[in-house]
């Protein structure tokens, strides 16, 4: 059996949540499946908040605290551990957020909006300004930041391996001037080629496809079972079920066999970062 890893409790608000969450489980004698008894929710759930890699509910904060008679310490604490999560982020995308930190893998799927892990700081601030053009500067600046600090995971020594597959139209129609768009894909092809990650392009051509119903990503982790997100406008959902993960998995991958290989798609992004830098609207 591998040797237990203790969470940093000094790391963040949420680490010092799940810390306190294991201490007092410990303290009480129970295991994750008997705290997770009559909760609706299940172990791999419960590991994750004690690793403060994911955010506890407030009705979950009530079962733990009438299990460990804890006398309502994580009804308390539970918004100061929301609050320290977001860090900028949506609410629902927060634990995304933390997750991917931890993840052993990240497969994308995007049809509509390259991802944030992909993303320039032009891009992100014309995607935020756009969806939310209600936000005042100062937020879309917080937004836009917390989402260039999330791309520190490529400068790890051992950075999640990375599966992404785009849409062609994400490259074919600019929402940015030639020149940022030419940013744009020329850091793709950086992030992809540095961190040995594999990108491929779901041609325009491609009128059916295994995932027509939106954003898609998968995470896998060395201690936890994966888990998939989607997204919509706004609003995301984190699903855990074994089931459904291992459906979406089974779609991923018939999505891989639609798209171009790797390598047509890197030439493919090549070719339209250069008509862009040329002035020239890509073929």
């Amino acid at each position: 059996m591998p040797p237990r890893k203790d969470p940093d409790a000094s790391a963040s608000v949420p680490a010092f949540y799940g810390a306190e969450l294991r201490f007092k489980r410990e303290a009480a004698g129970l295991t994750l499946e008997r705290l997770a008894e009559g909760s609706y929710r299940g172990v791999p759930f419960l590991s994750q908040i004690e690793r403060g890699e994911r955010r506890m509910p407030f009705d979950l904060a009530q079962h733990v605290d009438a299990k460990l008679q804890t006398d309502g310490f994580f009804q308390r604490r539970c918004e100061d551990a929301r609050k320290a999560r977001q860090g900028g982020h949506a609410e629902y995308f927060a634990d995304v957020a933390e997750m991917e930190r931890y993840a052993e893998s990240i497969e994308d799927w995007a049809p509509m909006i390259v991802p944030g892990l992909l993303q320039t700081r032009a891009y992100a601030e014309k995607v935020v300004r756009t969806s939310l053009p209600w936000l005042r500067p100062d937020t879309v600046e917080k937004q836009v930041a917390a989402r260039m600090e999330r791309a520190s995971l490529w400068e790890r020594e051992d950075p999640p391996a990375f599966w992404a597959i785009l849409h062609e139209a994400l490259i074919r129609r600019p929402i940015l001037q030639p020149d940022q768009m030419s940013d744009l894909l020329e850091h793709i092809l950086t992030v992809v080629q540095s961190t040995r990650g594999v990108l491929q392009i779901l041609p325009e051509t491609s009128a059916a496809h295994p995932f027509m119903m939106g954003m898609t990503r998968t995470m896998t982790f060395p201690d936890a079972p994966p888990v998939v997100y989607t997204e919509g406008l706004h609003s995301g959902q984190l699903i855990d079920y074994p089931r459904l993960v291992k459906d979406y998995r089974r779609s991923y991958d018939l999505l891989r066999a639609a798209a171009l290989p790797p390598e047509a798609s890197l030439a493919m992004i090549e070719a339209a970062a250069e008509d862009y830098r040329n002035g020239k609207q890509p073929d």
